[in-house]
């Protein structure tokens, strides 16, 4: 079965132009400019005229959290890869805090097994690191799991890995990523204390910055570098959300650093400003922090010091988002719209159209090293995205894939929309509708 998708403005490894792709089955046949020739017109089963919209490599989301296996009843592997795609993600890598923790073999065999099943996206899954499974990590298969997951912070799921002689060994050992959430727990236990001791229980969701402060994420993250420079370890510092950190980071070609960063979407979008008309919708772990945090990720997406961009989609119930620093649940749901809300600050002048596609097709590629994808070109995986640059809708919750039902940018007008999205070759979105007859496939990683 071959499909022709012509007349769209294709954005692809920095550049973009009007032209034409050829599917072959799963794969890309062949990438041309301008109007296919006859014989290309002739060679295909299906011809599709895009009409000048845009036609973008699927999006890699290095993290996202699933739910699954044990926390269903809010999202799960069927449910949020369907969100996924809406949104023009084409591939996830799924965290290992779930119930059971992803930190055996076992578990992460049991996870791609229900992928295998479910999942419209092509997925991988972390292996979690934790204070007593050394020996699990040195005997994972890389070529299929994208890294180690390790928690300096305490989050869902309560992973944190505060053994010095553990660490050590995972970073002096493990022949993977890894991958950390890096906030200081020992800060964040002090900041909370001395919160308790002025105003109890009920503290506001505002001050939840000031828990898990900027500081917090500094000293984190400073002795992750130290320990992964000692060891010559591969470091990838998952949604970095301070001005701070930026000490830390360099510009470059990502596959030349072995210290790189993600920053997720809503460290881009939202400040602490937002948390008076949001309230816990925009709860985090890390924290939202000030409009000079934000804009120092924002230039530092430009420049090359963050390689990539991701989601940290991670969804609760509102039911379970009641209450104020203390008690509402840290996370929220922005896979399926991640991209939309990425372009519309490209409409905005903060980012080009290919800086996006640069930071969530093309590097997360290049950082996970993954097989044929990530990419419009001859010989990859036909993953690809089609949006429509020149609409204005508002989102609302009643759009949401996810089980959760909800999204945090509830009300917000976007001018970029998905309108396709075809996974190996496949169209499992479009215009609203799910073809849930293909599933994903697994992802590979080359040594």
């Amino acid at each position: 079965m071959k499909t022709l998708l012509h007349n769209a403005i294709i954005v692809n490894e920095g550049e973009s132009f009007l032209g034409y792709i050829v599917i072959d089955n799963e794969m890309i046949e062949c990438v041309g400019e301008g109007t296919p020739s006859p014989e290309i017109f002739a060679s295909v089963n299906k011809a599709c005229d895009l009409d000048c919209k845009l036609l973008l490599p699927g999006v890699i989301d290095d993290q996202v959290h699933f739910r699954d296996p044990g926390l269903t009843h809010k999202a799960d592997i069927e449910t949020e890869s369907t969100a996924a795609i809406a949104g023009g993600v084409t591939s996830f890598m799924d965290m290992p805090n779930t119930n059971p923790q992803t930190t055996t073999i076992e578990a992460w065999e049991a996870k791609n097994k229900r992928a295998s099943q479910v999942s419209l996206a092509n997925y991988a899954f972390f292996i979690g690191a934790t204070n007593a499974n050394i020996d699990t990590l040195l005997n994972c298969d890389y070529s299929r799991v994208p890294g180690v997951k390790l928690f300096l912070g305490a989050s869902t799921g309560n992973m944190l890995v505060d053994n010095d002689s553990a660490l050590a060994r995972i970073f002096a050992e493990v022949p993977a990523l890894i991958a950390i959430h890096s906030e200081d727990e020992a800060i964040i236990r002090r900041n909370r204390d001395e919160l308790q001791a002025q105003m109890g229980d009920n503290i506001p969701v505002e001050l939840h910055p000031v828990i898990r402060s900027s500081e917090a994420c500094y000293e984190s993250t400073r002795r992750a570098v130290e320990m992964a420079k000692k060891h010559g370890s591969r470091l990838h510092i998952l949604h970095i959300s301070t001005d701070a950190e930026m000490e830390f980071l360099t510009p470059g070609e990502v596959t030349n650093k072995k210290i790189t960063a993600e920053v997720c979407v809503h460290h881009l979008w939202f400040t602490d400003e937002d948390y008076p008309r949001l309230g816990t919708r925009i709860k985090w772990n890390p924290a939202i922090k000030t409009a000079n945090d934000r804009d120092s990720l924002r230039r530092a997406l430009n420049d090359n010091r963050i390689d990539i961009v991701a989601t940290d989609h991670a969804p609760h119930l509102l039911s379970e988002k009641e209450g104020g620093a203390l008690k509402a649940a840290s996370g929220g749901p922005l896979v399926q719209f991640s991209l939309p809300l990425m372009l519309e600050m490209a409409h905005e002048g903060l980012f080009t159209v290919e800086t996006v596609v640069e930071k969530m097709c093309h590097a997360p590629a290049r950082l996970f090293n993954i097989d044929r994808r990530g990419y419009i070109r001859p010989g990859y995986f036909a993953d690809l995205v089609v949006v429509n640059p020149n609409t204005a809708y508002i989102v609302s919750d009643d759009m949401v894939l996810s089980r959760c039902g909800w999204t945090p940018i509830n009300g917000q007008t976007l001018h970029n929309k998905v309108l396709a999205t075809y996974v190996n070759g496949h169209k499992v979105y479009d215009s609203g509708k799910i073809d849930t007859t293909h599933k994903g496939q697994p992802l590979k990683f080359k040594a």
